[in-house]
């Protein structure tokens, strides 16, 4: 075991969660690192504040070296990242005259996509866990394979807010709702950072379609903005100190992302106190002056607007300042300083001889904390049957998203072989990968028990064209078909669903159980062989909603919503986003937004609610240990007809397991801007007079408990 790495955990979560505790690599603790000798550098000396060292080491590189600084300089890494160990998804050469060490760089939202790595279950996953521990125990993992494969910085995690289900890139973030969105990301970025590798939240500030997502004009009003798009990234800055936020694609009120100054100067810098460092997303830069003025620091993967030609015919033309261009060098070294890159020995290529064992216990535990039980007539947990047929084709494979965020596993435990494994010899398991509908309804109709596995298709690049699992994954055939003709075969069938997230599920009231398993990471046979067993209780609530009809969801219906006219789109749904919507526009959902179940049965008292803290007692009236996900809602006055508000709002969250007749009393804390609205006429956050409702419950529509706090009659 090298020093650095944490210890390998073998059940309990908080023993992988020692990685925040361990020293420093010994490799961080070299007595001159790349930076050289203090008494002929003197920005190398470790006793300085980054700020000093940045104030000495700027005026002694030229004009051409700092626009060096300004953008990457390969264009192959992030193609190749997939297939090569030594393909950096971008690299920052560096000035080896005065020191300046290379900067490289991982795609990292789901594992590091450089070669083969250890495969986490989606970050639509992580979020289905409503887990902090467990996102900072995804962020340490996935930086410390970042940094044995040689990596400064990792381009993770995506915090953007689920405004579409049909979004291509669902999968990637943590789902519809902002303030879980915010409190996943903060641990996700601690954890990572804690392992001496810089963080790139992404992408600042809307980034809601893959669909002309490279042109697409977005017009959002400020109030919806501040309190649905841009939480996650205050969150990043303010309370995880993340090393760099990158801006992404397309206009946000008529300015391009990477040269937005509203957003990424104004709003990031002056107003959240953010001093890390702004890159592109690939290839998003559009304009030389406008990125350098609109507060762009780092092009990727070149500079293609960010180079020697373009910058200094810019500042010939006075439309760029040199003290412009200082600055944004200014933003990259500072952070370099900040994180110790320059301190330390360049991290080692190498993961061939390190113990991944902790690494692939974080992926099956990610995943048994987000499997989500969305129904179950009792046939869940398995009692032995003495036959099981599984159906469909993703029982022998791990599904997965692609694109910057698609990893190529060192191994992956399917789900034949981790339901085998588990039944044990005196269970028939048998396969039928599902093409077939008669075929398969036979080999279900022979079975105790019939496991059908469904899946859709997401990734980067394009959004799906609809709901449905036949449109959502075309190559699969009619797998509602599918689930129909089993079912009917065998009153004793479950369904997996292993997406990225909702889909219809017409076949809803003709199954027994349906689990949503995600795209589930190498350990995927595992996690979910001991969660349908019953040997863990299937952790996860939905941080989507599952809608009954495709016009239900949001901004369906309605193109200038979704997709847009003429590459414009107009987010006149406000903030009512995700569950706000069904809620506001009384429409019932299938699987409401925190749904999940367990296999025991909670109950809640005790309910005190006070304007700095809820209190709620959580009772286990069952007869099986479980988890219990008390989720906290408010629901706020309006100050006036133009501020309309959503019925409630995620203000909390808590998850504990319970022994039998075991209860636990449970404290969501808050502040002031848990009450609060965006007033834009201020331009601050305000709170409105009137009454608050005080909501606790399963999920946001099984409320249990309430209480009301303000100006109520």
């Amino acid at each position: 075991m090298r020093v650095g790495r944490w210890l390998p955990a073998a059940g309990a979560l908080a023993s992988v969660l020692a990685l925040t505790a361990v020293p420093a690599p010994a490799e961080a603790r070299a007595p001159l690192g790349r930076c050289g000798d203090p008494a002929r550098r003197p920005w190398c000396d470790k006793g300085l504040t980054p700020d000093r060292r940045t104030a000495l080491l700027l005026p002694k590189m030229t004009a051409d070296e700092k626009i060096a600084m300004l953008a990457s300089d390969d264009p192959f890494g992030g193609p190749l990242g997939g297939f090569s160990e030594d393909a950096h998804a971008d690299t920052n050469n560096g000035i080896e005259r005065l020191g300046i060490p290379p900067l490289y760089m991982a795609d990292g939202p789901a594992g590091v996509r450089q070669g083969k790595a250890t495969a986490l279950p989606a970050p639509i996953a992580l979020a289905a866990g409503f887990d902090p521990n467990a996102a900072r125990l995804y962020g340490g993992t996935v930086a410390w394979e970042a940094r044995h494969r040689g990596n400064d910085l990792v381009f993770g995690p995506t915090a953007d807010v689920l405004r579409t289900p049909r979004n291509g890139r669902t999968f990637e973030g943590f789902g519809e709702d902002p303030y879980l969105s915010a409190t996943l990301g903060v641990p996700w970025i601690k954890g990572a950072q804690a392992q001496g590798v810089m963080t790139s939240v992404k992408h600042m500030a809307v980034y809601t379609q893959e669909t002309d997502r490279l042109s697409l004009s977005m017009n959002v009003d400020p109030r919806t903005l501040r309190e649905i798009y841009l939480p996650p990234f205050e969150a990043a800055v303010k309370d995880a100190g993340a090393a760099t936020v990158m801006c992404g694609f397309g206009r946000l009120n008529g300015r391009w992302a990477c040269q937005d100054d509203a957003a990424l100067s104004k709003i990031l810098r002056s107003e959240w106190g953010f001093t890390g460092f702004v890159p592109s997303d690939h290839t998003a830069a559009q304009d030389t002056a406008g990125a350098a003025n609109g507060g762009l620091d780092m092009e990727l993967p070149i500079g293609m607007k960010y180079n020697a030609f373009l910058l200094k015919l810019a500042v010939a033309q006075k439309k760029v300042t040199q003290a412009t261009i200082d600055a944004h060098v200014r933003n990259i070294l500072r952070t370099m300083f900040r994180f110790g890159v320059f301190d330390r020995q360049a991290y080692p290529n190498d993961l061939t001889r390190i113990d991944r064992a902790a690494s692939q216990s974080a992926a099956r535990q990610v995943e048994e904390g987000g499997i989500t039980l969305l129904k179950n007539d009792g046939v869940l947990p398995l009692k032995a049957p003495a036959s099981i047929a599984l159906i469909g084709r993703a029982a022998q494979q791990s599904p997965s998203g692609f694109g910057s965020a698609k990893v190529v596993p060192f191994t992956t435990v399917s789900a034949q072989d981790g339901i085998t494994r588990r039944a044990g010899s005196g269970t028939k398991v048998t396969y039928d990968n599902g093409d077939d509908h008669g075929d398969a309804a036979d080999a279900a109709r022979g079975a105790d028990v019939a496991i059908v596995f469904a899946t859709d298709s997401q990734g980067e690049f394009f959004d799906k064209s609809c709901l449905t699992l036949e449109c959502g994954e075309p190559l699969r055939g009619d797998q509602d078909g599918l689930i129909s003709e089993v079912a009917k075969a065998n009153p004793n069938t479950i369904v997996v669903l292993n997406t990225g997230g909702p889909v219809l599920t017409p076949w809803a009231g003709q199954v027994k159980g349906i689990v949503e398993a995600w795209y589930p990471g190498q350990e995927a046979g595992t996690a979910l062989a001991r969660v349908l067993y019953g040997d863990v209780d299937p952790g996860g609530r939905l941080p989507v909603t599952f809608p009954v009809n495709e016009n239900d969801a949001p901004t369906s219906g309605n193109p200038a919503q979704y997709p847009g006219l003429n590459k414009n789109t107009t987010f006149s749904e406000g903030v009512m986003v995700g569950y706000r919507h069904y809620d506001a526009n009384g429409i019932a959902p299938r699987f409401p937004f925190g749904h999940g179940l367990s296999y025991t049965t909670f109950a809640y008292s005790g309910l005190v609610a006070t304007s700095k803290a809820v209190q709620v007692t959580v009772t286990n009236t069952g007869q099986r240990t479980g988890i219990a996900v008390p989720q906290l809602y408010i629901g706020m006055p309006s100050p006036g007809a133009e501020v309309p508000q959503p019925p409630k709002q995620l203000k909390g969250y808590a998850k504990v397991t319970l022994g039998p007749g075991q209860s636990a009393m449970v404290t969501f804390p808050l502040t002031p801007r848990s009450f609060s609205y965006w007033n834009q006429a201020a331009k601050a956050w305000k709170v409105a007079d009137g009454c608050y409702k005080v909501m606790v419950g399963a999920s946001s529509r099984q409320i249990s408990r309430s209480a009301a706090l303000g100006a109520c009659r």
